[in-house]
């Protein structure tokens, strides 16, 4: 009987000592837990050789951590979306600016064919100003998630007519500019199921991003290959498939135009938001032009891609299966 009360007694003060040393451990915890509270960055660390405990401060490092890079990410947009925020304002600012002195000149110009230069020129400034405040505000739309197309609005557009009609809005900038735009398609009656304003603001956005930072010629080529060979995107942050992964397309359309040599370009960033190659950011752009492209396609269904070889800039829009590849063509009179 002596010796089970002198084991028990033993196993009590072993137990005892055990919920001590656990006691401290989870006070020591709890201390280190208060500093990281504080703003500590530490690591949680527990001198035991209980697993549980040791599980939990190794899932409570790695949600720490995950926090952690949380922030970081959150800091790093908010210091972006300032700057973008901040070149945006710039960007408004240089057209309104420049139409107000332009109309001051007019009032004060006594020569009716300078006042009527004058006029005329503000007159773009504030086109321009309207043009990027119309994306600006499509953007908007965008982002929302929510945001589709009906089945109404999405209706076989024949691509040909539409595109000659946005080409011929912006006949004098292509003029002054000594720009004679090449159009080549292997079917004229080709069609595609899209909303057809919003495939006039894509077909806007790249013409005028030609305008703005191309040299030389434009050239617009239609083909009605169902898988070609593009260039390599990855999958954007809302997880939309890159042009390179996607099944087969029912047609493409593809800009392309010289980009002057000593502006750099990166192919994978041009359709990013406010995203910019003329770094010296000496042209009225807003820098959403190609990002309003990519998801415009992609919430009708397609994609766009772009591909640089050399100086030689190549846009490409991929059209979705879901009409058929193209009306007849019509016949030569």
């Amino acid at each position: 009987m002596k010796i089970m009360l002198i084991l028990l007694s033993l196993a009590c003060a072993l137990l005892l000592g055990l919920l001590l040393r656990l006691y401290a451990d989870i006070g020591s915890v709890c201390r280190q837990l208060e500093e990281i509270a504080r703003g500590s960055h530490m690591e949680l660390t527990a001198a035991t050789r209980q697993r549980p405990l040791l599980n939990l401060c190794r899932i409570l490092n790695r949600i720490f951590a995950s926090l952690e890079e949380s922030r970081i990410r959150y800091e790093r947009s908010q210091k972006q979306l300032k700057r973008n925020i901040t070149n945006l304002a710039h960007d408004i600012r240089t057209p309104l600016t420049g139409a107000s002195g332009y109309l001051q000149m007019a009032r004060e110009c006594g020569d009716f064919a300078k006042r009527d230069h004058y006029l005329l020129t503000a007159g773009r400034r504030l086109e321009e100003l309207e043009d990027m405040l119309e994306k600006l505000f499509l953007y908007t739309k965008l982002t929302n998630e929510d945001f589709l197309f009906s089945r109404e609005s999405l209706k076989p557009v024949q691509i040909l007519p539409l595109l000659s009609d946005c080409l011929l809005s912006l006949y004098t900038q292509f003029e002054e500019k000594g720009i004679s735009p090449e159009i080549r398609f292997a079917s004229e009656g080709f069609r595609a199921l899209a909303d057809e304003e919003a495939l006039r603001r894509i077909f806007l956005n790249l013409l005028q991003n030609a305008l703005l930072h191309g040299e030389g010629n434009l050239t617009i080529t239609q083909s009605n290959s169902a898988a070609p060979p593009l260039p390599e995107t990855p999958s954007n942050d809302t997880g939309h498939t890159s042009a390179q992964t996607s099944p087969a397309w029912q047609g493409c359309l593809c800009f392309e135009n010289r980009v002057p040599r000593d502006i750099s370009i990166h192919p994978k960033q041009l359709f990013d938001l406010f995203y910019k190659a003329d770094n010296a950011r000496r042209k009225g752009s807003s820098g959403l032009g190609l990002f309003i492209v990519k998801e415009l396609m992609h919430r009708m269904g397609g994609d766009a891609a772009a591909k640089l070889n050399g100086n030689l800039l190549q846009i490409t829009l991929f059209f979705p299966q879901s009409v058929q590849s193209a009306a007849p063509d019509p016949p030569v009179s």
